[in-house]
């Protein structure tokens, strides 16, 4: 499995989430593609977490980027920093910062002729019509 790792970056995961789930499944091309034209914040600690996914992918296993697709990634809350806003008579607001952990994981593309083997239904069974049925009891009472 090739993977990379994002810790403690703070952004909430809710807002990475929207941008993560748009390269999910994706090759490393299209992903990249998404990443450059998105306008979202999480766009460039995304893009740079998938530049060290590929590149472990180099160094580590030696498979280059134009077979490799996106297989899993997940965001999850880290830390969040309490802070509290005051507010009218004395009272205060609290204020949560909430922090993101990413996990990617990438994977060579798989055949497209094996996704078809997989896909391909067996043949249906021969429906007769009505009409047909009902003639064949009418001799078989005969």
């Amino acid at each position: 499995m090739i993977t990379a790792s994002l810790k403690n970056e703070r952004i909430t995961p809710r807002k990475f989430r929207l941008v993560a789930d748009m390269i999910r499944g994706k090759n490393i091309a299209q992903a990249e593609a998404i990443l450059s034209t998105v306008a979202k914040k999480a766009r460039h600690p995304l893009a740079v977490l998938l530049d060290s996914a590929v590149a472990n992918a180099k160094n580590n296993f030696n498979i280059e980027k134009g077979i490799l697709m996106v297989k899993e990634i997940r965001v999850d809350q880290g830390q969040v920093l309490k802070r509290s806003m005051p507010m009218s008579k004395g009272s205060a607001f609290p204020i949560k910062k909430r922090m993101s952990h990413v996990s990617l994981t990438l994977a060579p593309i798989e055949a497209k002729a094996d996704k078809k083997i997989a896909a391909a239904k067996p043949a249906k069974a021969e429906v007769k019509p009505a009409k047909a049925v009902k003639a064949a009891a009418k001799e078989a009472k005969k």
